[in-house]
């Protein structure tokens, strides 16, 4: 079970768009990401490499959690809202829900649910 703090280390990271230190600091060799009901993503540094991946398209993220952060024993449940600025010009915000299962202070399990139709960039 997470402690508070470390919750809130994952957190602030994260809102500092620091994706890949935050799968580096906070996930299991082994863990699991999954969006969705696509198949998951196994490993953290498949994790990173999706992180870098996704990144390396955007000009600017914007990642906000919106609270309360929800803890049962080792279940968190986050709710994200993302805004990719894409080289492109475009557009895309996103608001999930992050389903995680933590082994002490890591996240072992993890699963993102949203709408699939907010991944569609838009043209401001």
């Amino acid at each position: 079970m997470p402690t508070l703090e470390t919750l809130e280390r994952f957190i602030a990271l994260v809102e500092r768009n620091a994706h890949i230190e935050a799968c580096e600091e906070f996930y299991t060799i082994d863990s699991t990401m999954q969006e969705n009901q696509s198949p998951p993503r196994v490993g953290r540094d498949a994790h990173i490499n999706n992180e870098r991946m996704v990144f390396s398209r955007a000009k600017s993220v914007t990642s906000t959690c919106v609270r309360p952060v929800f803890v049962h024993g080792d279940w968190v449940v986050i709710r994200w809202v993302f805004r990719f600025d894409w080289l492109d010009g475009s557009t895309t915000q996103m608001e999930e829900l992050a389903y995680q299962r933590w082994e002490g202070e890591r996240i072992a399990q993890e699963t993102f649910f949203y709408d699939p139709a907010q991944r569609v960039p838009k043209n401001l």
